[in-house]
């Protein structure tokens, strides 16, 4: 019997990872997420208030963006398992994938004079084209690196602590410079990151191993399909992997408009962003330690329990509330930890459960991307429309009346405090624990 505290060895006798090749894996988090969160919180917002996109047409195309993902998503997930190049086939399709997300992002987050929603459409669609090509690969390599059950919770760990560094990045550089056309920090932002992900992407691929493949060589999609139907736990995760993403996903995408029109607080935006995401840093390593204490999926629901309490409050501020709104901004932001560090860890175990080993790990990472990607899109598509039915106009200076801005402050906190409860019912009883994923590998 393990005790609680104990550092866990790699199964089969295989030691725990230095922490310079976790560090070095861990890198690239940070410019994957520093162009991967504006696509989301930003770019949507920047294309209607700067540009002067329509704010329904804007969430449409965010959609119509997650629809190509639909196809792209499974098809780099499958090639990612069935490629056997003698580098490495996690690492020479990540390696692939650098060049063109670092180039589509510097297109897409400093639009020309006169872009409109085809500029928006073309570049969002081959910036998560080549955040798949990047991510999938990505991530089943550390599927693989790790087998352990705590051992995959303390790598989740460093690469989500440094995903929140590139998230800080991607807050910092664009609202410091600010969003005025032609002088853009968002446009900074595509030119920093898009060269530090190629050169943290160089040094893993140099630095960290990767295990040998297994099995999949010839799965062909509907096979990959009909396990991934067959994986009950699989099923069940990702299910509630995706109405936990849209819950943060409606928060992420109202952001900034909600701290402007409902708080006016403008020109906090970016400290409150800020403050929200460096509390995550802190809210990592409380996961890792409530983690090993109570579980993976336990941890992570009391994580969401008490975000939902916190978040609650949020409608109830008055204008000008920036004190309590900060506050609530850091709990929550600790609370982030949580969901940032725990699913990846659970995502990792569940392949383990159809019975293959990790073999199969670019297909299922694929899925868990399209289902982050729908949930971050379809709460663009939803909440922009809505906003427009209730007569919400988010251009600064809009005269919104009391019944727009109370329909902008449900929308941004109490519904996805309703989703996020429906996440917990179906993760609270999630069968595997510890000992259940120790039987899987015997």
């Amino acid at each position: 019997m393990r005790r609680r505290g104990h550092r866990h060895p790699e199964p089969e006798g295989r030691p725990l990872l230095p922490r310079r090749t976790l560090l070095a894996y861990a890198l690239p988090a940070a410019p994957l997420a520093a162009l991967g969160l504006p696509l989301y919180a930003l770019v949507p917002t920047y294309y209607v208030e700067t540009v002067g996109l329509p704010v329904a047409a804007v969430g449409w195309v965010v959609l119509m963006i997650r629809l190509v993902d639909a196809v792209s998503d499974p098809a780099v997930g499958l090639f990612a398992d069935r490629i056997r190049p003698r580098f490495g086939r996690r690492r020479s399709l990540f390696l692939s994938g650098l060049p063109i997300t670092a180039l589509a992002a510097i297109m897409l987050y400093r639009p020309p004079d006169g872009a409109g929603l085809v500029w928006l459409g073309l570049w969002g669609a081959l910036v998560s084209i080549g955040f798949t090509l990047v991510q999938v690969p990505y991530s089943a390599w550390g599927a693989e690196l790790v087998r352990d059950y705590h051992g995959r919770t303390r790598l989740a760990a460093w690469r989500e602590s440094v995903t929140v560094v590139g998230t800080l990045i991607a807050i910092a550089l664009p609202f410091s410079i600010g969003f005025a056309p032609g002088q853009s920090g968002l446009a900074l932002l595509g030119f920093v990151t898009g060269g530090l992900l190629i050169l943290t992407g160089l040094l893993a691929v140099a630095s960290v191993p990767e295990p040998e493949a297994v099995g999949t060589a010839g799965m062909r999609p509907q096979e990959g399909l009909r396990l991934l139907a067959e994986n009950r736990p699989f099923r069940r995760l990702i299910l509630a992997y995706f109405v936990n993403g849209l819950a943060n996903g409606i928060p992420a995408t109202l952001f900034l408009i909600f701290v402007s029109a409902r708080l006016d607080l403008e020109s906090l935006r970016g400290p409150l962003l800020f403050l929200y995401f460096l509390s995550a840093i802190a809210g990592v390593p409380l996961a890792s330690a409530a983690a090993r204490r109570f579980g993976k999926h336990r941890a992570w629901c009391a994580g969401m329990v008490l975000a939902c309490l916190i978040f609650a409050l949020a409608p109830l501020l008055p204008a000008g509330a920036a004190l309590a709104f900060g506050l609530i901004c850091f709990s929550t932001g600790l609370l982030l930890g949580f969901d940032l560090a725990l699913p990846p860890a659970i995502q990792a175990d569940v392949i383990d459960a159809d019975g293959a080993g990790p073999g199969r790990a670019g297909f299922y990472f694929a899925a868990w991307g399209l289902a982050t990607k729908l949930s971050l899109a379809a709460g663009a598509a939803l909440t922009f429309p809505l906003l427009g039915l209730f007569g919400f106009d988010p251009a600064r200076g809009s005269g919104n009346d009391a019944t727009a801005l109370m329909a902008l402050a449900m929308l941004y906190a109490w519904l996805p405090v309703v989703l996020k409860f429906i996440a917990i019912a179906l993760m609270w009883r999630f069968p595997l624990d510890e000992t259940a994923h120790r039987s899987l590998q015997g």
